[in-house]
């Protein structure tokens, strides 16, 4: 998605200690705008005899790419003035985006905006290329290749959802060190539904959870009688 850098303010990521997202705590503004960034959308699709059946819509991605300059001139002309080196502006970044926040124990929930652009969503991935170094070797620019996945729909449902009740579906994102068997016990008060969630989310391996990886707990009449698992 082409975009004008010299119309728009520049991109600014914020970020929040809870997932409704009130009130940053933190904020990491770009020095120069992306040129673009790219949305993705997909559906996870199952084989049911002859036939593909939607089994859920994945959470949407956003990519795009920050520079951080510390030579004194980008190569499009803009000076930049900055007090901050390229390692600090990295630094300052991975601490909004990336690093566990000790208060609540994982990274912390983000929004990035731009333009028209309001995305709620948690770091997924970032690259770190430097490329120009001074004569010490310390780095004077770095592009940083950044993936969000987004959480609204996550959000969206847990709040339509009663979170005691195992009759209403149930959205969770994954933490570091969560297991199906834990959370299915938790949304049903017994882990033995946890193959019959992982078939539902449409998981290869139930073993193998991503932080970030959103999760759908349906109704449990939406299961075929008789425990799938040992709770």
């Amino acid at each position: 998605m082409p975009l004008d850098l010299f119309k728009l303010e520049k991109l600014k990521i914020s970020a929040f200690k809870d997932a409704a997202r009130r009130n940053a705590h933190l904020e990491f503004e770009a020095m120069f705008n992306p040129t673009s960034y790219s949305r993705t959308y997909s559906n996870k699709l199952t084989q049911q005899g002859k036939e593909l059946q939607f089994s859920r819509s994945d959470p949407g991605e956003l990519s795009l790419t920050l520079v951080l300059d510390g030579t004194g001139v980008h190569e499009m002309g803009l000076f930049v003035f900055s007090q901050e080196t390229v390692e600090e502006r990295v630094e300052r970044f991975l601490t909004v985006a990336y690093a566990h926040n000790g208060s609540i124990h994982e990274a912390n929930y983000l929004i990035v905006e731009w333009g028209s652009l309001k995305f709620s969503c948690r770091l997924t991935k970032v690259d770190i290329k430097y490329t120009v170094f001074d004569r010490d070797g310390k780095p004077l620019r770095a592009e940083l290749a950044v993936k969000f996945l987004t959480d609204e729909e996550a959000v969206r449902l847990s709040k339509s959802a009663n979170n005691t009740s195992p009759d209403l579906t149930h959205a969770r994102i994954v933490r570091s060190g969560d297991t199906l068997p834990v959370l299915t016990k938790e949304i049903y008060g017994s882990s033995a539904r946890y193959l019959d969630v992982a078939r539902f989310n449409g998981l290869d391996d139930f073993r193998r959870l991503t932080p970030g990886q959103q999760l759908l707990f349906p109704p449990l009449d939406t299961f075929e009688d008789g425990a799938s698992g040992r709770g």
